[in-house]
């Protein structure tokens, strides 16, 4: 995982929303949800309450996961992203030169990635073989199958 978080301001927001709604409305139910358990009687045999404390464990780690992306979130602005070459929230043209088929990828954080929807993250093979590659340039990636050769046809938001 790389030290930096990219996110667009929108998705920063929505990060920060989410973590209030895990820190307001699902922690409080969590803790309510241990103390029923608990007056269900003894605690060597409850499963209610040894699966309530699980959950609140894996509530507390992800918003401990949250946190952590917030404090080292950039948020990069679309209208100061030099399109000269690849960089983050980037869409890239490529042609893979083995096959001749033509792709767009967009290039986002670890957390934005999908790859149906064409967002690759910037940390990836393919993303960190593209990073700083301009139109013309061809970027030879390692892959399971072998290396890959792709040339940028076109860099745009």
């Amino acid at each position: 995982m790389s030290d930096i978080n990219y996110f667009t301001k929108e998705s920063l927001q929505q990060l920060q929303r989410e973590l209030q709604k895990l820190k307001t409305v699902d922690r409080p139910a969590a803790s309510k949800a241990i103390a029923e358990a608990r007056e269900k009687g003894d605690l060597k045999e409850n499963a209610e309450y040894d699966a309530a404390k699980e959950a609140q464990g894996l509530l507390e780690a992800k918003i401990k996961k949250f946190e952590g992306e917030l404090a080292t979130a950039r948020i990069v602005d679309e209208s100061e992203i030099d399109t000269s070459k690849v960089s983050v929230l980037t869409k890239v043209t490529l042609t893979n030169l083995n096959t001749k088929k033509q792709v767009t990828y967009h290039l986002v954080s670890e957390k934005e990635a999908d790859l149906k929807s064409g967002k690759i993250s910037v940390t990836s093979p393919i993303g960190k073989g593209l990073l700083g590659k301009k139109i013309g340039e061809t970027a030879a990636i390692s892959a399971p199958a072998g290396i890959i050769k792709f040339v940028i046809d076109k860099i745009s938001v």
